[in-house]
C-alpha cells in the first residue's frame, strides 16, 4: 500500500480527480470511440492470432519490491499456457503467454502496456497493477482488453476495454460489513492514515448498515509500521466494550496486516474474547499455516469459494501437471485464482471465435455482444453485454458483485455460509 497513486484503489489508493459523473462519461465516450475506431484515432486490434495460428497475451503483477507482490499471477498464467499447448491449444491455437512486472511504479506499468501493444497482444488477462492510468491509456489507444484484473482500481471498473471477473476490494469490504454484521458486538477497524485510507471505513460502514449494525470505530495507523502494540491495545479496548456481545477487530493494513497481528497475539490474552476479521488477500492459508492459531476463528470475506472446496480442483491439477514445485504458485492466493478464472474467460471467449480472427477486437466484440461464460461455480456465468453489467453507478462496469463468507476452523478456512452473497446494492449505497 502506498496511498500515492493517481487512481482510486480500495487497499489503498487516491481518489481519481474526476467526478464520478465524469467517469462514467468518459467511459462512454471511449466506448463509442472503440466502436468507430478510426473516427476517434483508435487502432483496430491486431490479428497475429489469425495469421500463424498463435493467440499472444500478456499478464502482469508486481515482483520482487518491498511492498504488494503477486509472482503467482505471471507464474499461473505459464502454467495455464503450457497446459493448455499440451492438449492441443485453444481451438488448435496455440497461446503464448507474455509476462512483465510492474515493479508497483508507474513507469514499469506504462512500459508493461506499450510492450503489450508492440508484441501485438490481444489481451492482457489476470493481471495485478495499482497504476491504472498508467497502463489503460496505451491499453485503450490500442484496443486492447484488459480481461479479468485484481480490481484493485476503481478504472477496472469504469473503462469500457475493462473486463473484470470479480468485484474489486469494494466488494470485499462491503460484504465483509455484511458477514460481521449479523455476528460481532463493537467493530474497530484498523486502516492506513492516508486519504486512500479514508475511504475503508466507508465500505465496510455500507455493508454494517445493511445488516443493521452500527458503524464500526474507525481507528487511524501509520502505513509502514514495525508494530502495532499500541494499536492492538486501543482496538481491543474499544471492541471488548461491550460484555454482552464479543467484539470484532478489523486490521486492513495490506502486507502490514501480519505485522498488526503478531503485536495482536501479544496483547489480546490481557482482553476478553474478541474475533478477528478481514478480506481475503490480506489474509489467506498460507498466512495462516504460517502463524498457528493467531487467526483461529476469525471471519474472512472472499470473491471465490474456499480454497478448498472441489471447483478449484482443475486448477490444482493445472499446477500439478505444470508447476508442481514451483513455490510462486499458491493454489489458495486470490491473485493465483483470478488469473485462472480470467484464462478460463479468455478461453471461452476464444473459443466463440471459432475459425474467425482472434484479434483484440474480435475479442471486445464477442465480450461486449452478450458471450456468457461458465467459470465452473467459481464466480456466477460472467457476461459484459450493457444489459448483464450491474446498476451501481460508482462501478458501471461490475459484472459480478458476489462474495463468499469464510472463517477459519482448525486451521483452515473454509466456508461460513453456503453460496454466494451478492452486495451490489451495498455498493450502491456507497456512492454520493
Amino acid at each position: 500500500m502506498t496511498g500515492r497513486r493517481p487512481t482510486r484503489s480500495f487497499l489503498p489508493a487516491l481518489r481519481s480527480p474526476l467526478t464520478r459523473a465524469g467517469r462514467v462519461l468518459s467511459a462512454g465516450a471511449l466506448a463509442a470511440c472503440v466502436s468507430a475506431a478510426a473516427g476517434c484515432g483508435v487502432v483496430p486490434g491486431t490479428t497475429a492470432g489469425a495469421q500463424d495460428g498463435t493467440v499472444t497475451v500478456m499478464t502482469w503483477a508486481p515482483e520482487r519490491t518491498r511492498t504488494t507482490n503477486k509472482p503467482g499471477m505471471p507464474a499461473m498464467a505459464k502454467a495455464y499456457a503450457r497446459w493448455v499447448n499440451s492438449h492441443g491449444g485453444i481451438d488448435g491455437r496455440r497461446l503464448e503467454v507474455l509476462t512483465c512486472n510492474d515493479r508497483n511504479d508507474t513507469v514499469a506499468a506504462a512500459n508493461c502496456a506499450r510492450r503489450a501493444v508492440e508484441e501485438d497482444a490481444v489481451a492482457v488477462v489476470g493481471s495485478y497493477s495499482q497504476h491504472a492510468r498508467s497502463f489503460f491509456s496505451p491499453l485503450e489507444g490500442a484496443g486492447i482488453p484488459y480481461l479479468g484484473g485484481y480490481g484493485v482500481t476503481d478504472d477496472e471498473f469504469t473503462s469500457p476495454l475493462s473486463y473484470p471477473v470479480n468485484g474489486g476490494q469494494a466488494s470485499l469490504l462491503a460484504g465483509l460489513g455484511r458477514q460481521l454484521g449479523g455476528t460481532c458486538g463493537p467493530v474497530t477497524l484498523i486502516r492506513p492514515d492516508t486519504v486512500a485510507g479514508d475511504e475503508l471505513p466507508v465500505l465496510l460502514d455500507s455493508g454494517l448498515a445493511a445488516a443493521g449494525h452500527a458503524a464500526s470505530v474507525d481507528q487511524r495507523a501509520t502505513e509502514e509500521a514495525t508494530e502495532y502494540a499500541g494499536h492492538a491495545r486501543r482496538a481491543l479496548e474499544r471492541s471488548s466494550a461491550d460484555p454482552r456481545a464479543e467484539g470484532c477487530v478489523i486490521p486492513a493494513l495490506g502486507d502490514r496486516t501480519d505485522t498488526f497481528m503478531d503485536s495482536f497475539r501479544r496483547a489480546r490474552e490481557d482482553y476478553p474474547t474478541v474475533h478477528t476479521a478481514s478480506v481475503l488477500g490480506s489474509v489467506d492459508q498460507s498466512m495462516i499455516d504460517a502463524t498457528g492459531r493467531t487467526y483461529e476463528g476469525a471471519y474472512v470475506t472472499g470473491w471465490y469459494p474456499a480454497s478448498g472446496d472441489e471447483r478449484w480442483e482443475p486448477m490444482r491439477e493445472v499446477i500439478r501437471k505444470e508447476a508442481f514445485g514451483d513455490n510462486r504458485i499458491d493454489a489458495a492466493d486470490p491473485g493465483v485464482q483470478t488469473t485462472w478464472v480470467a484464462y478460463t474467460a479468455l478461453t471461452k471467449a476464444v473459443e466463440s471465435l471459432g475459425d474467425g480472427e482472434v484479434s483484440a477486437r474480435a475479442l471486445r466484440r464477442t465480450l461486449d455482444d452478450g458471450l456468457r461464460i461458465d467459470t465452473g461455480g467459481l464466480t456466477p456465468t460472467l457476461s459484459w453485454n450493457f444489459q448483464d453489467l450491474l446498476t451501481t453507478s460508482d462501478f458501471p462496469r461490475l459484472a459480478n458483485a458476489d462474495v463468499t463468507f469464510q472463517v477459519v476452523r482448525g486451521g483452515r478456512l473454509v466456508s461460513d455460509r453456503r453460496g454466494f452473497v451478492n452486495v451490489a446494492k451495498v455498493l450502491e449505497n456507497t456512492t454520493s
